[in-house]
Order: structure tokens, then C-alpha cells, then sequence
């Protein structure tokens, strides 16, 4: 019983950084297709933040800013780099949407911008929706979402 406690002991070590590796390794892997998607479309304006989030502001609004617990008025469409749209709001209306209750890319992005601003999301799988995926989208896959915000409180 005593070799089983010290297997475990060894091996979980082993197994928590084997994970944390191949997370790191998926970062790199999204940080080049964001990279690849952002120079194959002539994108100039892009930046990122540290957490890995990339983005492009075409309009950056006025006035004040919302938050990551804001409720946002949103005109928006999600796609995949290959141009595939897997979700979008009905053209022309802005919906409403809890900033506590989306993704991580989005609340780190949609503070960026002010009402009326307009801002491109790449965002890379850990801030999406991680190696799991939700719905029709698969894991470890790299989203881009672009947002208009009209309103916020």
C-alpha cells in the first residue's frame, strides 16, 4: 500500500506540470495563428495585452468606458480565422449583455473601447472557450469577434 501512496506522490507532480505544459504549448500555438490571421489580412493597428488577448480598435467611441461587470449593448459577430461566422446578433440591433456572464476575451476587450466604439477580439483559446469548447465550437480554438458597442450601465 505504501508503493501505491508513493507512486501517487511522484506521478502528480508530474502529471499537474505535463498539463500545465501543454497549456503553454497551446498558447504559442494561437499566438501564431492570431500573428498569421492578423498578417494575412493586412491588419495594422493590432496590439495585445499581456494575458495574450490581441485586438484592433477601429473606432475607440466617447465617453466613459464599461467595465468586466457592466451590462454592454452590443451589435456583434464571432467567426473563426477561416471566415466560418459561428454566432452574430441580428443585423442592425444591439443586445444586451452581462459582461460577468461571457468569456474572458470579451471582458478584458470590450472595456478597451467607449459608446459607439468598435473594436476587433482575437482571441486565443484559453480566454475563450479553453480545451473543451462549448456548443459548435471545438476546443483550443481561436475566436474573432467584432464588436460595436453602442451603450452601457
Amino acid at each position: 500500500m505504501n508503493i501505491f501512496k508513493s507512486l501517487f506522490v511522484l506521478l502528480l507532480p508530474v502529471a499537474f506540470f505535463a498539463c500545465k505544459k501543454t497549456e503553454v504549448d497551446q498558447a504559442k500555438v494561437d499566438r501564431e495563428i492570431i500573428r498569421q490571421y492578423i498578417r494575412d489580412n493586412g491588419i495594422t493597428n493590432a496590439d495585445s495585452t499581456a494575458s495574450g488577448l490581441f485586438y484592433a480598435i477601429a473606432d475607440s467611441g466617447v465617453g466613459a468606458s464599461p467595465n468586466a461587470t457592466s451590462t454592454v449593448w452590443v451589435y456583434y459577430r464571432g467567426s473563426y480565422t477561416t471566415g466560418v461566422t459561428f454566432d452574430q446578433s441580428e443585423a442592425g440591433t444591439f443586445i444586451p449583455i452581462s459582461l460577468v456572464n461571457v468569456i474572458q476575451g470579451w471582458k478584458e476587450g470590450i472595456p478597451l473601447i467607449k459608446k459607439g466604439g468598435e473594436i476587433k477580439l482575437f482571441i486565443p483559446s484559453a480566454l475563450g472557450y479553453g480545451t473543451t469548447g462549448s456548443g459548435t465550437i471545438p476546443g483550443n480554438t481561436v475566436l474573432i469577434f467584432n464588436i460595436k458597442l453602442d451603450n452601457f450601465q
